[in-house]
């Protein structure tokens, strides 16, 4: 892993690995905001799994426990993929709940504020998507299929020929065969 990547990864995870412990340690500060996104998720929530907890505190805890785990992965280089993909799926009710600005007509100063900290979340949210994209300048795995059909297709398509080719040799080996005396 390059400098670069192994910093820019630190850097981008820092958020995650503070704000997951954080909130880990005090939920309460954050359910009146969360509740009206729990509460639309709770019927989602409860199909897939009925005995999923559904409390907006213990939602919280489990997004704060998330963040911070892969948050620490990303930071130490490990399974820096999935777990980049991992923190992306996080951000998005954390910024719904959080930042709402489309809800808050009344004051202007507010509005703008949660703007900006949603439009800083889509940032967070975009550097995620190049970390889980990422392969490091090793090839993709779309690239590595395909190359090995291809290879595939090719050693195929020797092995027909070769097949022609020794056909080829056995009939006129057979054919001279029987011109022969004897």
């Amino acid at each position: 892993m390059t400098p670069v990547r192994s910093l820019s990864r630190a850097m981008l995870s820092g958020i995650f690995v503070v704000s997951g412990y954080r909130n880990l340690r005090a939920p309460e500060r954050l359910a009146q905001k969360a509740a009206p996104v729990t509460e639309r998720a709770t019927p989602l929530l409860k199909k897939v799994h009925p005995n999923f907890p559904t409390e907006t505190e213990q939602l919280i805890r489990i997004n704060a426990a998330v963040q911070l785990g892969a948050g620490l992965m990303l930071a130490t280089g490990r399974l820096t993929r999935p777990a980049a993909l991992v923190l992306a799926g996080t951000l998005v009710p954390t910024t719904v709940a959080g930042h709402p600005f489309w809800n808050q007509d009344d004051e202007p100063a507010l509005r703008d504020t949660n703007k900006v900290h949603f439009l800083k979340n889509l940032g967070l949210l975009g550097g995620l998507l190049l970390a889980a994209a990422d392969t490091e300048g090793k090839p993709g795995l779309r690239w590595r299929t395909g190359h090995r059909i291809g290879h595939s297709r090719r050693s195929v398509q020797r092995a027909v020929r070769t097949a022609k080719r020794e056909a080829r040799i056995a009939v006129r080996s057979a054919a001279t065969a029987r011109r022969l005396p004897g």
